[in-house]
């Protein structure tokens, strides 16, 4: 395995990892995305942690570290119409305030919206 630096992620085993972390995230966002919609309500786990999947693949992406992967952004469009749907329609049932609602619908969207941003600046520079 090669080396090329003294960081965390400068090496092929880091790369690896790194890899395997992201596709893990990826498959466990895709499989909630695929299945009963009721698991991904806005208080149900997968309602929660799809959204943080996201994120956190947005974060390491944003490093730039080989190993980095990512789904297609087109995919990432569907997951978000899909989500805001269930979630859109589910949301109100939990009694939630007005601004709790704008302010979370915003935080959702900017969280798919910058992975799929991400995504496809990385399918152009491909």
């Amino acid at each position: 395995m090669g080396t090329w630096g003294s960081g965390n992620f400068d090496s092929d085993t880091a790369a690896d990892h790194l890899a395997e972390v992201m596709d893990r995230l990826i498959t466990e966002v895709a499989e909630a995305m695929a299945g009963d919609p009721v698991g991904i309500e806005p208080d149900e786990y997968w309602g929660v942690a799809v959204p943080c999947n996201l994120e956190l693949l947005e974060l390491l992406a944003a490093q730039g570290h080989v190993g980095t992967q990512l789904p297609e952004a087109a995919v990432v469009a569907e997951w978000k119409t899909a989500f805001m749907a269930v979630w859109e329609r589910t949301i109100d049932g939990l009694g939630p305030s007005a601004e709790y609602k704008d302010e979370r619908r915003a935080v959702l969207a900017g969280t798919f919206d910058r992975l799929a941003e991400t995504c496809a600046a990385r399918e152009a520079d491909s």
